[in-house]
C-alpha cells in the first residue's frame, strides 16, 4: 500500500507540472486515479479508500493547496463508491469502465463541492465540461488500470 502510495503521489506532482488542457478550473488528467483503480480490483476496496485517503491529504499538503483537499476528497469518495459497486459486476476485460464512470463521479462530487463551497449553482455551469472532460481522462485512466492489472499478475478476478 506504501508503494502504491507513493506512485500516486508521484504521479500527481508530475501531473501538477503539467500544464492544464483546457483553462477551465478542475479539468486535468487525473493520473493518480490510476493507482485507485488498480488498487480497488487488485487489493480491495479497504486498501483503495487507504490509499486515495493517503494521496488526497499528503498530495494536498505537498502541493500547499490545501483548499483542493475538499474538492479532492468529496470527488475521490465518490469515485471509490461507484467503484466499489461496480467492482461486483465488471469483469478484468472491464475495468476501463470504472475509469470512465470514476472519473464522472468524481466530477459530481467536485461540482457539489464548489457549489457548497461558493453557495452558488452558478459553479454547475462548468458540469458539462469537466464530465467530457473526464470522460476522455477516465478512458485513459482506465485503460491503464486495466493494463496494469492484466500485466501485474498480483490478482485472479
Amino acid at each position: 500500500m506504501a508503494l502504491l502510495t507513493a506512485v500516486a503521489l508521484i504521479l500527481f506532482t508530475v501531473e501538477a507540472q503539467i500544464p492544464p488542457p483546457v483553462p477551465i478550473p478542475g479539468v486535468k488528467l487525473g493520473l493518480a486515479n490510476i493507482i485507485t483503480v488498480y488498487a480497488m480490483f487488485a487489493l480491495g476496496a479497504a486498501d483503495a479508500l487507504g490509499i486515495l485517503l493517503a494521496r488526497v491529504l499528503l498530495g494536498s499538503m505537498f502541493s500547499g493547496a490545501m483548499m483542493t483537499l475538499f474538492y479532492s476528497l468529496s470527488g475521490g469518495l465518490l469515485c471509490w463508491l461507484l467503484m466499489l459497486s461496480l467492482r461486483r459486476v465488471l469483469t478484468k476485460q472491464q475495468i476501463w469502465v470504472c475509469g470512465v464512470l470514476g472519473a464522472v463521479a468524481h466530477n459530481v462530487g467536485q461540482t457539489l463541492a464548489a457549489i457548497a463551497v461558493f453557495q452558488t449553482l452558478a459553479v454547475a455551469a462548468y458540469f458539462p465540461l469537466l464530465v467530457l472532460s473526464g470522460i476522455i481522462a477516465g478512458l485513459f485512466t482506465g485503460l491503464c488500470a486495466q493494463f496494469v492489472v492484466h500485466h501485474a499478475h498480483l490478482m485472479d478476478l
